[in-house]
């Protein structure tokens, strides 16, 4: 299955000023997979090893020697290491600091050689690390579940792929595909982006498998826990998880996810989840433009799970009737998926981030559920299930911000009009003229290009 990310592999490979790159990304979510396709396709040569597995191996990460390192995997693969011509990859990086270490030297003394690491835990390593972290001397690049873009690649559905990258807002998109894209995407919805499971649907067709495959991932995830800390602090893991995962996009308050245990130990937990990427923050801003992060209020988010599909595992959603998916919890379920669609659109070099916006007051609460930035352009992004629903809360944003331009994701097809509104700003009404883009929840891929094309 192909990942988007192998173009990124494909660019830094034919640099010349390339670093030793590290992937960061949660477990199983496609890594290791990934650079094994790109390695067969773009090298001579290809040495993996795996330090969680082959912990005999971490021994050769001592000396901080590359040349001796590579010698030593020669001997021991039987392979002709030839700079240029050979990928080391190593994976499970997390489970060695010596290593992560070791990819410093590989900069300074043999930049020629093509290094990628990779960790589902790394991160918990690189904040813990008591060695000195080789800053300046690696790449990251982070990595999700599959997109809905890349299942449709993996369904082989090109045509469609094709016809949504060459789609223009002019034009007008027929009943049939529409109705066919909206099918695709329910299935997606149950299915979710870890490629397990997405590969086991394109074999077999069925859904039969899907909740085995799901059920497997959430325990090895539960697993990794019994790393960190007492049977206490574990147990906090597994509620925060499971409350997270039954409840996405919500604003978290730790007595909800259990009243019995002191908030510190809660949050303690939700951190760890997020280190170990299984659920992004995302931040309240109040900022009415660029930088978003410059008015964060830290005790004030919502969280974001790994993957839709674990999360109505997590529910017990089944999908009986592909026509009923926006029906069960819809609106956090969409709510769920274009957050993990605009995850995607982030630079992949840059550790990704969510924004939303609410106002709570007593004549007028306000949310916002995302705040979008494209170059240095803010919009608020409002999610409706379905095809109707007010945007009282995105009109009072924009005339608070004195923005031009709201983004509304749907079930409907694409449209763009300009529209005068009532506001309640809160002592009075004011009008308001401005600019909706109304996307299906299919196009949150084609976001970026729409908005430069309409020059919004």
């Amino acid at each position: 299955m192909k990942r988007d990310i192998i173009q990124l592999f494909l660019n830094w490979k034919q640099r010349k000023n390339r670093k030793p790159l590290i992937i960061r990304g949660a477990r199983q979510v496609g890594k290791t997979f990934a650079v094994e396709m790109f390695a067969k396709d773009n090298f001579k040569n290809y040495i993996k090893i795996n330090l969680e597995e082959q912990t005999e191996l971490k021994s050769l990460f001592k000396g901080n020697k590359p040349k001796a390192i590579i010698d030593e995997l020669s001997i021991l693969f039987n392979i002709n290491i030839e700079p240029g011509n050979t990928l080391l990859f190593i994976d499970e990086i997390q489970s060695c600091a010596e290593a992560i270490v070791s990819l410093r030297y590989f900069n300074e003394q043999m930049p020629e050689l093509h290094v990628i690491a990779a960790g589902s835990l790394i991160d918990h390593t690189l904040n813990e690390m008591k060695l000195s972290m080789p800053v300046g001397r690696v790449e990251f690049c982070y990595m999700h579940p599959m997109s809905f873009n890349e299942y449709l690649m993996a369904m082989g559905e090109l045509k469609l792929i094709e016809y949504l990258n060459d789609f223009k807002l002019k034009a007008e998109i027929s009943d049939a595909i529409h109705k066919k894209l909206l099918n695709l995407l329910r299935y997606y919805l149950f299915i979710g982006g870890m490629p397990e499971a997405i590969k086991e649907y394109v074999e077999s067709q069925k859904l039969t498998g899907i909740e085995r495959i799901h059920n497997s991932l959430l325990t090895s995830f539960q697993y990794d826990f019994a790393k960190y800390g007492t049977k206490n602090q574990q147990q906090h893991l597994i509620n925060s998880l499971r409350y997270i995962g039954q409840h996405p996009c919500n604003k978290i308050k730790y007595v909800n996810v259990n009243k019995e245990v002191r908030s510190i130990y809660i949050k303690e937990a939700i951190q760890l989840l997020e280190r170990s990427k299984i659920i992004h923050i995302v931040k309240h801003s109040s900022s009415p433009g660029v930088p978003l992060n410059k008015y964060v209020k830290n005790d004030l988010y919502k969280a974001l799970f790994l993957d839709i599909g674990l999360s109505n595992n997590l529910n017990k959603i089944q999908l009986t009737d592909p026509l009923q998916i926006f029906t069960i919890n819809e609106g956090t379920m969409a709510e769920q998926f274009i957050g993990q669609e605009l995850l995607h659109l982030e630079s992949v070099h840059i550790e990704p981030s969510l924004y939303f916006w609410s106002r709570e007051e007593k004549s007028s609460n306000s949310e916002i559920d995302f705040l979008y930035q494209n170059k240095n352009n803010i919009y608020p992004v409002e999610v409706k299930a379905g095809k109707t629903g007010t945007l009282k809360s995105m009109h009072v944003f924009l005339f608070e911000k004195k923005l031009k331009t709201g983004i509304r994701f749907n079930t409907d097809k694409p449209s763009f009009g300009t529209f005068n509104v009532k506001v309640n700003s809160g002592k009075n009404n004011s009008e308001m003229e401005y600019n909706l883009l109304s996307l299906p929840m299919y196009m949150v891929y084609q976001l970026p290009r729409l908005l430069e094309e309409m020059k919004l």
